[in-house]
């Protein structure tokens, strides 16, 4: 089926929860939008209805779009040969997406990154917790309003620039680095 035909048949079935497709010449993989509410319902159709069995979710993936939180589903069927992207968009406020892991299993792990990293809540997800960062992580690293803090468990987040303690950079850069924290220059070799 072209992509087009994929998107007719799912607004035929689920009208109002299923729009914007796109497929221009500046896209790669065709897409449309699904209604967050309906993922899970449009998911099982695509992987059972029989025009298209879409038996393998090869990716799950969140984005930030500034105004919104994206879930990207890639979709492939091994029968039919025949790929689809369907996008999840949620508020930033509250990103809260059903999860489509009672669909295909993989998805399991693959929610577990997007909220992890995201923020995205996957409703209904068997076991949603962190897989990436530590339990105790404040955030999720990859939104972009995200403000990583200085020091974790006693560490610090950041890194100086090893190339600072070169010769070429005066003695009070030194000791702006070591006010900061950062470890002595090394001893010069004799």
């Amino acid at each position: 089926m072209t992509a087009r035909e994929i998107f007719d048949r799912l607004h035929g079935y689920f009208a109002e929860a299923v729009y914007d497709f796109t497929d221009t010449a500046g896209v790669k993989d065709p897409f449309c939008r699904i209604k967050a509410e309906s993922i899970t319902d449009v998911a099982a159709f695509c992987c059972d209805d029989d025009a298209l069995r879409f038996d393998f979710l090869m990716c799950l993936t969140g984005v930030d779009n500034k105004e919104v939180l994206t879930t990207v589903y890639h979709l492939w069927s091994y029968p039919k040969r025949h790929v689809f992207v369907l996008k999840v968009d949620v508020p930033r406020d509250n990103p809260v997406c059903p999860s489509v892991a009672s669909v295909w299993s993989t998805a399991n792990w693959q929610e577990r990154e997007s909220w992890d990293l995201l923020g995205i809540q996957y409703s209904g997800h068997p076991d949603l917790r962190r897989i990436m960062m530590p339990d105790d992580w404040d955030g999720h690293p990859l939104r972009k309003d995200f403000k990583e803090k200085d020091v974790y468990r006693g560490m610090p987040t950041t890194r100086y620039s090893p190339l600072r303690l070169l010769p070429i950079y005066d003695a009070s850069a030194v000791e702006k680095l070591k006010e900061g924290g950062a470890p002595p220059p090394p001893e010069p070799k004799p």
